[in-house]
C-alpha cells in the first residue's frame, strides 16, 4: 500500500514518547488500512486490551499489560494471564 497520499506532521513542542505515541498510532491506522484494502479481518487487541486489563485487575487484583501478541481469544488469554507482567 503507497502511503505517499497520506500526509501528518508531529508538532514541533511534542516530546519523544510523544512522538512516538503518534507514529505507533498511524502505523496501526495504515494497517489496518491495508487489511482491509486486502479483505483481511485480522483479529486484534484494538479496543478490548483495556477491558481484559480491567478484568484481570479486578479478579486476580494485579495489574498487567496485555501486549498486542497476546491471543486474541478471551479463553486462550485468560489462561497465560500469569505470563502477563
Amino acid at each position: 500500500m503507497a502511503t505517499s497520499r497520506f500526509e501528518f506532521a508531529v508538532p514541533d513542542d511534542a516530546s519523544d514518547e510523544e512522538a512516538a505515541a503518534i507514529a505507533a498510532a498511524i502505523s496501526a491506522h495504515l494497517s489496518a488500512l491495508a487489511a482491509a484494502a486486502d479483505g483481511e479481518a485480522a483479529a486484534t487487541w484494538d479496543g478490548e486490551r483495556w477491558s481484559f486489563t480491567g478484568r484481570i485487575d479486578t479478579l486476580q487484583r494485579r495489574s498487567v499489560r496485555v501486549t498486542r501478541d497476546a491471543p486474541t481469544n478471551a479463553w486462550a488469554a485468560a489462561g497465560r494471564t500469569d505470563r502477563m507482567r
